[in-house]
């Protein structure tokens, strides 16, 4: 396929060839020469770069083989505006828009990217709407919206591909340093630290390593780490580190950055993945609170349910209704030779009860069927089975019979509907569950990442790729989440249940608001914002005004570029060799 603009025809003495077929003129590229061993001589190799412009024949229409062989030239990377839909969707640019202005993103990203900051915007864009990263997708989204670049200029995806590969560790470590340093470093803030890994079969990228995979395909896997402030609901920072680091291993290297960043009242929200004595030491060190869930130390969260057990369950002054359980807090010490009482607070969830209970046993039957099918027969049985069963083997290791364990059974049906969470600071039970809650965001920013801007699969094949995107996918993530916030915050205000109020359902109702283009080939707002519109602007402070303001901006700029369009019918089609003659060879 050819572009729809025009470039010069490459100079380069013997290895451009013009030739005629048709009504069409193609100019042909020699990239190289083939030695043929029966005819004894050498055949050139030559492919289609473009075709000629008869009203300019010293300009040809490329195509994708003239970007491969003059990568220097950048014409390609930029798109002319004719190449731009009569109808403009500016809904999801508005809010977003208005995000970036809230949060002051767009000075700060220009700092350190320069003119390649429109492009990064216009990518965030792409990532929140169209729920894609695939950067070939891109120049079809730009086709139908407002752009963020200069001039609203489209550009092509090898100039994505360009850009990704570009963009430096100092840029993006940069603009991380300045969007903490604007965060307010004054009031105590709560942290909510989680990781995930993705699996990824590119080329050659260093931190691909193999490890434990929550979703294990057999390949190679880097862990992606987020750092969210609860408090106020804002992604800080995050960090890519080796498939096989450990989760407790890492977060030493978290806190430091913590420290780096300039945060001093902060409290760490963590899963019981980072627990771990030295972590615990790490965080009293640098005196950092924290909110952890200890559920995975047996021994300790036994004892402590085992001793209240009985004690809260149906206190009503233990009733914590906003989550419907029950909770109360005891002080102890987290291990051994702790320098100082915890304070741990044990829950019961009687629902919870149930549907563990239930969970129990069904795998104690489970193990019992399995077990009757293989009595008499020599089978080696894993610790599963020797934690529920008393197992008998005669001389030849063949089972001959088993015994349910029903102390151990019963001690664990008992302390089904229990959980423990463990503060360093004096919370109530109440307040420890609310902070803890509070990490399912960082839960919905990971699920956000990997399934509402697709980036469940990185599609790169470099190092430099990989970090590039991943950080447009945080800056992505920062404006997807602060327009959730603000949608969700007018859902509760509303009486009436507006299934329209999800980030999904808002965007695709504010793609219907629409600018076309008209005769004199200025752009117009096409029709009136609608009612549900409206409840969805408000959400960000915004109303029909604003939008009419919008779209007066963008008839005007667009206006002044199209003095620079070109013929909108010079899109060229594909050629083939027709084998008439030989002497071409064609890719």
């Amino acid at each position: 396929m050819y572009y729809n603009f025009e470039v010069q025809i490459p100079n380069v003495k013997g290895k451009i060839i013009i030739k005629k077929k048709g009504n069409a003129t193609y100019v042909l590229f020699q990239y190289g020469q083939k030695y043929n061993f029966e005819k004894k001589y050498s055949v050139p190799q030559r492919t289609i770069i473009g075709k000629i412009n008869p009203a300019k024949p010293t300009h040809m229409y490329p195509n994708e083989k003239y970007q491969e062989y003059f990568p220097e030239n950048n014409a390609l990377e930029e798109l002319p505006e004719s190449y731009r839909s009569c109808a403009l969707k500016i809904g999801s640019y508005a809010v977003i828009k208005r995000t970036f202005d809230e949060y002051k993103l767009q000075p700060k990203l220009q700092k350190w990217f320069g003119k390649d900051a429109g492009l990064l915007m216009d990518l965030v864009s792409y990532l929140i709407v169209d729920e894609e990263n695939a950067g070939q997708h891109y120049p079809d989204f730009a086709f139908t919206h407002p752009l963020f670049s200069n001039q609203m200029h489209i550009y092509s995806d090898s100039k994505i591909c360009r850009f990704f590969k570009n963009v430096t560790q100092e840029q993006m470590n940069g603009f991380l340093n300045d969007w903490n340093k604007s965060r307010d470093h004054k009031d105590r803030i709560y942290i909510s630290y989680d990781s995930t890994n993705k699996n990824c079969q590119a080329g050659d990228i260093d931190i691909l390593e193999y490890g434990k995979a929550k979703v294990d395909v057999g390949s190679a896997i880097f862990n992606l780490a987020l750092a969210f402030d609860k408090t106020n609901r804002v992604p800080l920072f995050y960090e890519t580190y080796g498939g096989s680091i450990t989760d407790v291993a890492q977060f030493a290297y978290t806190v430091d950055k913590v420290k780096e960043f300039g945060y001093k009242k902060v409290g760490f929200i963590l899963d019981r993945g980072y627990f771990s004595k030295d972590n615990i030491r790490y965080l009293d060190a640098n005196k950092y609170a924290f909110v952890m869930m200890v559920k995975g130390c047996k021994k300790l969260v036994r004892r402590l349910i085992e001793a209240n057990r009985n004690t809260f369950e149906t206190d009503r002054d233990c009733a914590i209704r906003a989550y419907r359980v029950y909770g109360k807090t005891v002080t102890a010490k987290l291990y051994e030779d702790d320098a100082a009482e915890r304070y741990f607070h044990v829950f019961f969830n009687p629902s919870r009860q149930a549907a563990e209970r239930e969970q129990l046993e069904q795998t104690v039957d489970k193990l019992k069927l399995y077990l009757d099918k293989h009595l008499g027969q020599a089978v080696t049985l894993g610790a599963l089975y020797n934690e529920f069963f008393s197992l008998r083997y005669n001389r030849q290791k063949v089972l001959v019979a088993y015994e349910e364990k029903k102390d151990t059974i019963k001690s664990m049906l008992e302390i089904c509907g229990y959980f423990c969470i463990v503060t360093s600071e004096a919370l109530t039970a109440a307040q420890a569950l609310m902070h803890y809650k509070g990490r399912d965001i960082s839960e919905k920013i990971f699920k956000t990442d990997k399934s509402f801007i697709g980036s469940k699969s990185m599609r790169v094949q470099s190092a430099e790729s990989l970090e590039a995107k991943i950080f447009v996918e945080f800056i992505a993530l920062i404006i997807r989440n602060r327009i959730y916030n603000l949608l969700k915050e007018t859902l509760l205000r509303l009486d009436n249940r507006a299934n329209y109020l999800t980030v999904p359902a808002a965007l695709r109702e504010l793609e219907k608001i629409e600018m076309v283009r008209c005769n004199n080939g200025r752009y117009r707002l096409d029709h009136a914002v609608s009612k549900r519109q409206k409840t969805i602007l408000s959400s960000f402070g915004m109303d029909d005004s604003s939008i009419r303001s919008l779209s007066s901006e963008i008839s005007v700029l667009l206006s002044h570029n199209s003095s620079l369009l070109p013929d909108e019918g010079a899109i060229g089609q594909e050629v083939e060799d027709d084998g008439e003659d030989s002497f071409y060879e064609f890719n």
